[in-house]
C-alpha cells in the first residue's frame, strides 16, 4: 500500500506565502512525475505544477514565476513554494504521484487535498 500525505497549507494574506509538502510512504519501488493539483469552489481540478524524476519542472501559466515545485528524492517527497499568494489561489490542493509499488504496477497516488485561503 502507498499513500501520500499532505502538510501545509491554512490561511495567509494577499501577497503573502506558504509551502506545502506531500511525502510518499509505502511499498515504493520508483516514482516517476510528481505534481500538485488544485480545485476551486465550483471548478474542475486543474494543474497547477509538475516535476519530473529528474527535475524538469512544468508550470500552469496562472502560478508561473510566483510558485516553484520541487522534490528530495531521497525522502519521496515533493515540495510546493507558493509567493505573492492571490485570492484566485484560493483552492484545495493535492499532490499526484506516479508511482511504480512492489509487485511492478504503477499507480496514480493522490494526497488527501489541503485547503490554502488567500484573504484579508
Amino acid at each position: 500500500q502507498v499513500q501520500l500525505v499532505q502538510s501545509g497549507g491554512g490561511l495567509v494574506q494577499p501577497g503573502g506565502s506558504l509551502r506545502l509538502s506531500c511525502a510518499a510512504s509505502g511499498s515504493i519501488r520508483a516514482i516517476n512525475a510528481m505534481g500538485w493539483y488544485r480545485q476551486a469552489p465550483g471548478k474542475q481540478r486543474e494543474l497547477v505544477a509538475t516535476i519530473t524524476s529528474s527535475g524538469r519542472t512544468n508550470y500552469a501559466d496562472n502560478v508561473k514565476g510566483r510558485f516553484t515545485i520541487s522534490r528530495d528524492n531521497a525522502k519521496n517527497t515533493v515540495y510546493l513554494q507558493m509567493n505573492s499568494l492571490k485570492p484566485e489561489d484560493t483552492a484545495v490542493y493535492y499532490c499526484n504521484a506516479a508511482i511504480l509499488i512492489v509487485g511492478g504496477r504503477w499507480d496514480n497516488c493522490w494526497g488527501q487535498g489541503t485547503q490554502v485561503t488567500v484573504s484579508s
